[in-house]
C-alpha cells in the first residue's frame, strides 16, 4: 500500500510516524505566526517629495509599530547634541537611530524653551504667554507622545485637554489647526527658510516629519501638512538649522549641537 502523506526524508503514513510528522509540522507553522505576530516590522518610511513647486524629504511614523523617542541629555545630564552622540549612547543597548531630527526650540545652553518631558520625567512647563521669534508667534503647540499614539495639540487646547503625555515637546507656531493654516500665515511672505516640522492623523496613529529642500515660507510648509498630507494639525519645529538623519536615503545633516531631537529607535542585528 501506498503511504498517504509523504514527508521529506521520512515514509511516514497514518499510523506513529505519521501522527509524529503532523505535529512536527503543527508546531512549526505556530511557531511561524508567533514569530511574525510578537515582533511587528518597523512601519518607518522616508522618501522625498514635491509639492508646490519645493521638494521635501517626509519621514511617515506608525506609532502602534515604530519606537518613538525623545532625547536631550545622557546619563550625566550633559546635552547630546548630535545624532552621532545619540547613536553612540544608543549602541550601549544594542540600538540606533533609524530617523531622528531636531525636535523643539531652545536656548544658548541647548535647553528647551517650552514643555519638555522625557520618559515621564518633566525638565520644563508649559508656556502660556506670547513672545517673541517663531516659538511666541501664537498659536504655538505641543507634540505628545502617548502609548501608541502621537499627537500635536494646540497649547490652551492642551492645557485645558488635562492630557498626559509620556514624552512632549512644545514649540510654535502651530501649522495647522484642527485643519486650519495659522491665522497669521500670509501666501506672498518672502520669509523663507529651510524648515522642519511634524504632522499628526486625527487617530493619532501616522506621524509625519517634514523638512523642506528648499527655503519656503510658513503658508507653503503649513499647505504641504493640510492639502497634501491631509494632516488636520502640524507644528513647526524650527528653521535655518533643522537637520534630518535618515539612513535609507543616505542622508545625516551635520552643524552645531542641537537641544530637543526625535527620533525612530531600531534593535541593531546581531549575529
Amino acid at each position: 500500500m501506498k503511504p498517504l502523506l509523504s514527508c521529506p526524508n521520512l515514509p511516514c503514513n497514518f499510523g506513529t510516524l505519521g501522527q509524529i510528522c503532523l505535529r512536527v509540522a503543527g508546531l512549526l507553522l505556530v511557531s511561524l505566526i508567533l514569530t511574525s505576530t510578537s515582533a511587528p516590522l518597523s512601519a518607518l518610511e522616508c522618501r522625498d517629495d514635491n509639492f508646490d513647486g519645493a521638494v521635501y524629504t517626509l519621514c511617515e511614523v506608525d506609532a502602534r509599530t515604530d519606537k518613538l523617542q525623545l532625547f536631550l541629555r545622557d546619563n550625566q545630564g550633559e546635552v547630546l547634541g548630535s545624532f552621532s552622540a545619540i547613536n553612540s549612547a544608543l549602541s550601549e543597548t544594542a540600538q540606533r537611530l533609524s530617523f531622528a531630527s531636531n525636535a523643539g526650540m531652545y536656548h544658548n545652553d541647548r535647553a528647551p524653551v517650552g514643555l519638555y518631558i522625557q520618559d515621564g520625567a518633566q525638565e520644563m512647563h508649559l508656556v502660556t504667554s506670547p513672545g517673541p521669534g517663531n516659538f511666541g508667534l501664537l498659536p504655538n503647540g505641543v507634540f505628545c507622545l502617548r502609548d501608541e499614539r502621537a499627537d500635536v495639540f494646540e497649547t490652551l487646547t492642551f492645557e485645558t485637554s488635562g492630557t498626559q503625555c509620556t514624552s512632549a515637546t512644545q514649540s510654535g507656531p502651530m501649522l495647522v489647526i484642527n485643519g486650519n493654516l495659522h491665522p497669521r500665515f500670509l501666501r506672498e511672505s518672502d520669509s523663507r527658510h529651510i524648515r522642519n516640522g511634524v504632522g499628526t492623523s486625527a487617530d493619532g496613529q501616522k506621524i509625519v516629519f517634514a523638512i523642506s529642500r528648499q527655503r519656503v515660507n510658513f503658508h507653503s510648509f503649513g499647505r504641504l501638512f493640510r492639502d497634501h498630507l491631509n494632516l488636520p494639525n502640524a507644528l513647526y519645529f524650527d528653521g535655518n538649522i533643522s537637520r534630518f538623519h535618515t539612513p535609507s536615503l543616505g542622508r545625516s545633516d551635520p552643524g552645531f549641537s542641537m537641544g530637543p531631537v526625535i527620533g525612530v529607535v531600531e534593535s541593531i542585528d546581531t549575529p
